[in-house]
């Protein structure tokens, strides 16, 4: 096959794409990738062909402040996820649309796989099905489906438990419409009205779900809340770490087992000021002398890190996580979707401290699913981190509730699972219109016939 990838120019994003994309590699398939210049390198280095993202949707989110600048002096909530929405995810169709079709003039491919937020595809999702490729898209974020309780998403709210919450949550959900779906909708038609496509009904992020082709959700049933998924949604685990990417630290003898190893990242969108969780957790675990703190500062320089690093504490810009998950006893966090998938899948509890973008709406589930605990904040106190560090590191329940998750990502088999989805959808494709053209002569005959 010819695969064409989309992802939105962000690392959350990419890496569980060039994952995916490897699995593909290795099965023989020809590979492509369409997202923003900052990326090239990585995309070439994977042996893949890459496209850039035209103007207009070729940003870095890496740095989210430098793509929307009045994030910064909003608080977390309402309006900052609605501008969000409306300035990084709908201005950006128009160009990452024309960036498909510029890249399937040059690479025919045979399905486009995307991510969930690379919202260029809906004009072709809503326009003709013969007129493209399958498309699959992939759930590097929470799934974004209506909830069986009614509560919307990205609020951090655990499922309803009585009539009361249902009751409160349908308030909330009538404010939330108002202030973020409604007004998103509305610029997300405004955008698609050229395009001569019927209107989006669902809101922005609940569209994609229902439209694509098929739909892979990168985590497993256990780590989401119950409700009713369309039956083009598959849960197919997490995506094989890229091996090698970085290479061991210089101290890597030290996590010998001698002492519990607690890792803290802050991921790659929310890391510009590390005071938020780096910080008070080092200040936190300074004083454990059983406990050896690890930092990966998402690709930033070390000595961005302010203050002194305490003389349990490790710190390195990227760590190669395939050698250090394994070695890991409690992950502290912020909260990325796809760190704390990766976590699970190797039995590591967590402890969470995030708000931003989807993280409110990942930690309630890490708190829900019993394999962590959730802290509710974007800047915990140092007390409050080492408190649910050491009830993480000395109470077994966490550690078995996540050896059980564990479990289930092993059971499903990340590398078969999604060939087998991807080659499923691409042969009904070439079956339909095999159907297709044999009806068509068949017609033809007819009427030659009469």
């Amino acid at each position: 096959m010819k695969v064409l990838f989309a992802s939105t120019p962000a690392t959350g994003h990419l890496n569980p794409m060039l994952a995916i994309a490897n699995i593909l590699i290795a099965d023989g398939h020809e590979i492509a990738f369409l997202t923003g210049t900052v990326f090239r390198a990585r995309v070439e280095a994977s042996g893949a062909r890459f496209f850039a993202l035209p103007k207009g949707a070729d940003f870095d989110l890496r740095d989210i402040l430098s793509v929307v600048p009045e994030l910064k002096t909003i608080a977390p909530g309402p309006e900052w996820l609605r501008l969000a929405c409306e300035r990084i995810f709908v201005d950006a169709v128009p160009a990452q649309n024309q960036g498909l079709y510029e890249s399937l003039e040059h690479f025919q491919a045979d399905i486009i796989i995307g991510d969930d937020m690379f919202f260029g595809v809906l004009p072709m999702l809503l326009g003709p099905r013969e007129a493209r490729p399958p498309i699959a898209l992939c759930g590097t974020s929470f799934p974004h489906w209506t909830r069986d309780d009614g509560a919307p998403n990205f609020l951090g709210l655990p499922p309803a438990t009585t009539e009361e919450q249902r009751r409160q949550y349908a308030v909330i959900a009538d404010e939330y419409d108002a202030n973020v779906d409604l007004p998103v909708l509305r610029s997300l038609n405004r955008v698609l009205k050229p395009f001569g496509v019927r209107p989006v009904t669902r809101p922005l992020f609940h569209s994609v779900i229902e439209l694509a082709d098929t739909y892979m959700q990168l985590s497993v049933p256990s780590f989401e809340f119950p409700r009713r998924f369309p039956p083009t949604v598959h849960f197919v685990g997490t995506p094989p770490i890229i091996r090698d990417q970085v290479p061991l630290p210089a101290w890597a003898d030290e996590l010998d087992g001698s002492r519990k190893v607690v890792l803290v990242t802050q991921g790659t969108v929310a890391n510009h000021n590390f005071g938020l969780l780096i910080v008070p957790t080092l200040k936190a675990l300074a004083n454990e002398p059983d406990v050896l703190v690890v930092v990966t500062a998402g690709g930033r320089p070390v000595d961005a890190i302010p203050g002194p690093i305490p003389s349990n504490a490790r710190v390195a810009s990227y760590l190669p996580f395939e050698w250090l998950l394994p070695r890991v006893d409690v992950l502290v966090t912020n909260g990325g979707y796809g760190s704390v998938n990766q976590a699970m899948s190797f039995g590591i509890p967590l402890v969470t401290a995030g708000m931003t973008e989807d993280k409110a709406d990942v930690n309630a589930r890490v708190a829900w699913s019993g394999v962590g605990i959730n802290l509710a904040t974007n800047e915990p106190t140092p007390e409050a981190l080492r408190e649910a560090v050491r009830t993480v590191l000395d109470r077994p329940a966490y550690r078995m509730r996540a050896s059980r998750m564990a479990d289930e990502f092993t059971s499903i088999g990340t590398r078969s699972a999604v060939l087998r989805i991807i080659k499923r959808l691409v042969t009904d494709e070439d079956e339909t219109q095999q159907a297709g053209a044999i009806e068509a002569g068949r017609r033809s005959a007819h009427r030659q016939v009469s």
